[in-house]
């Protein structure tokens, strides 16, 4: 068997063209266009290069697009009082705070500090919270990037046994609970896993969202498997690599995502996506 690849460059350059033709009907409404605020600390090189990339899609789809761009030095009660007004601005529907961030800036309070009906990253708890209870709002970006791919593939997946490898709050948690919603049965992998090996061999989908190169074993793949490669790790040498040993699981899976081009740039659209969604909202507001 030789795994089909799920190429989300190609597929996202399809939703973009969607969002395109939706921003422009918008716009003929009299609409205004969604607004998007990204707000970057520090000068973090892979987080320059990700924030520039975010705005020229915006641009490109025809989003208004805010960029802030502060020293590590600001202070949390600045970057909240920032919040607060772009809370508050009728042209913002969305807001991304790009991470990491200062060590003296407390994260948790800065998600929480962003409305819920802006929070298009989807890390509020509000909007966790919302998934937990089949009831879904704005949804995280990689995990429902994740289900656009699976939804390509064409396969029922519904009854379907899935394995995350990852329990974070931002990537394994929620992707999860998307795969709980969407009907398959799911085991969850962390560090205090005694047995990650057999819970992949015996998934039908395997989700890996931990950034440790080749943590994932083609020979734990069941036949037939999809694997959705989250994780991406860059070398010394600045070469990217993936939680999975792509070529070994290639060749026992019926789907995988190459890295990079796989996950990356369905985050991407799946934030754009949570942005327009957003603007929606707040017109019927």
């Amino acid at each position: 068997m030789t795994a089909r690849i799920l190429d989300g460059k190609s597929i996202a350059k399809g939703l973009r063209a969607t969002l395109c033709e939706e921003v422009r009907q918008r716009l003929a409404l009299g609409l205004r266009a969604p607004g998007l605020a990204v707000i970057l600390i520090g000068n973090d090189p892979a987080s320059l290069v990700y924030v520039k990339a975010k705005r020229r899609d915006c641009e490109e789809v025809g989003f208004h697009s805010a960029a802030y761009h502060f020293e590590e030095a600001i202070t949390q009660a600045e970057l909240e009082k920032l919040l607060d007004e772009l809370n508050a601005d009728p042209q913002i529907h969305g807001i991304l705070v790009q991470t990491p961030l200062p060590a003296h800036i407390n994260s948790d309070a800065i998600i929480e500090r962003i409305d819920p009906l802006k929070d298009v990253d989807g890390f509020h708890p509000y909007n966790i919270g919302r998934l937990a209870v089949r009831r879904p709002a704005l949804r995280s970006c990689t995990p429902l990037g994740v289900m656009q791919l699976l939804d390509h593939t064409g396969v029922a997946i519904r009854g379907l046994d899935a394995t995350v490898i990852g329990a974070s709050n931002h990537l394994g948690r929620p992707m999860g609970l998307e795969l709980l919603l969407a009907g398959c049965t799911v085991t969850t992998a962390h560090k205090f896993s005694r047995n990650t090996r057999a819970v992949v061999q015996r998934a039908d989908i395997v989700v890996s969202a931990v950034g440790k190169p080749g943590l994932v074993s083609g020979e734990w793949i069941k036949p037939g498997a999809i694997v959705i490669d989250v994780g991406i790790t860059r070398a010394a040498n600045g070469k990217l690599h993936g939680d999975v040993q792509f070529e070994a699981a290639s060749e026992r899976a019926s789907w995988i995502t190459p890295v990079p081009g796989g996950v990356g740039p369905m985050t991407v659209i799946s934030l754009l996506q949570n942005t327009l969604t957003a603007a929606r909202w707040a017109d019927a507001r």
